[in-house]
Parts: structure tokens; sequence; C-alpha cells
């Protein structure tokens, strides 16, 4: 299987994600998007390292939640500590099928699958410089609108129709 498909039909699945961890993905952004929050996935940041996910609140907030959908997946894992510059809180997301005892206590815990998420254990905020958080804002924003353009485009090249609610500003 490519690590890439550059000829996928979806623009918007890359490859790189197990069923597992698209899964987890699923799961929490309708946890996060029912609670109001804007969701990127495989965001990169400015340090090189790429968020599985990051939540915006309405408060300007960010919330990075980090994906392991095994044993293995986390203990291979060294570099979760260095998402913490880059956002107010920090969680794992993981299936009801690992063990959450491998996961830090000092950290914020998801257990999801594609139907839904549960934070079984919450995290402690990390409020972000202003600097910081401006640059993250504009990282988010671009991302999004970059996004957004080339479905629009896969669309117009394919003739399909876009869901009636997909460029609300509000999303309803």
């Amino acid at each position: 299987m490519p690590i890439l498909n550059l000829h996928a039909d979806n623009p918007m699945i890359d490859g790189r994600q197990s069923e597992r961890a698209l899964a987890i993905r699923r799961g929490v952004a309708r946890l996060f998007g029912e609670a109001g929050h804007a969701l990127v996935a495989e965001l990169p940041l400015a340090s090189g390292r790429r968020a599985d996910i990051i939540c915006l609140d309405g408060k300007g907030r960010f919330t990075i939640i980090e994906i392991k959908s095994s044993v293995e997946d986390f203990r291979v894992d060294s570099k979760w500590p260095e998402y913490h510059a880059h956002c107010d809180a920090f969680f794992f997301a993981t299936l009801p099928d690992v063990p959450q005892a491998i996961f830090p206590e000092e950290e914020g815990l998801i257990v999801a699958d594609s139907f839904g998420a549960e934070i079984v254990r919450d995290t402690q905020s990390r409020p972000l410089a202003g600097a910081t958080r401006r640059a993250l804002l504009l990282r988010f924003a671009r991302a999004s609108a970059g996004r957004l353009e080339r479905v629009l485009a896969h669309c117009d090249m394919h003739d399909e129709q876009l869901p009636p609610n997909l460029l609300n500003i509000d999303g309803s």
C-alpha cells in the first residue's frame, strides 16, 4: 500500500492513517464538533511536527489530540511532549481495546470509535503565549481555507454537489 496516494478520488484522504486511526479521528471529530470546535486533521506545526488533530474553540483556545491506535503505536512515539508548545490543552485519543493504563496520568485521555468519543480523563490547561497563538491561528486558518478550496475544486472537476450546509459560516 502506498504511503501517499496522489491519485485518490477524495482530496481529504492521504493514505497515511490506518483504519483504526481513522475511526478514532471520526469519533473525536464528532465529540469536538458537537461542542462547537473547529477541527483540522494532520496540521503541520511550526516545529516541523504534524498534529493528528487540532481543535479551535470559540474563545480561541487550541487543543491537540494525539491519536494512538495500539500499544505499539504509543510505545514507538517519543515526540508527543513537543506538542505542548503548540496548544492550550493536550489529549491522547485511543480505541476502547487499548489499555488506558499505558497513557501518562498527567495527560488528558479520550476513548473513541467511529461513532463517538468520551473524555475519560481531563487535561490541564497550559495557555499559549499571544504570539504563538496568533501564529497558530494563521496556520490553522490558511490550512482550513486551502483544504476547502481543494474540496471545491474536486467537486467542480467531478461535477459533484456539495452538502447544502458546507459553505454556511456558522456551520448550520
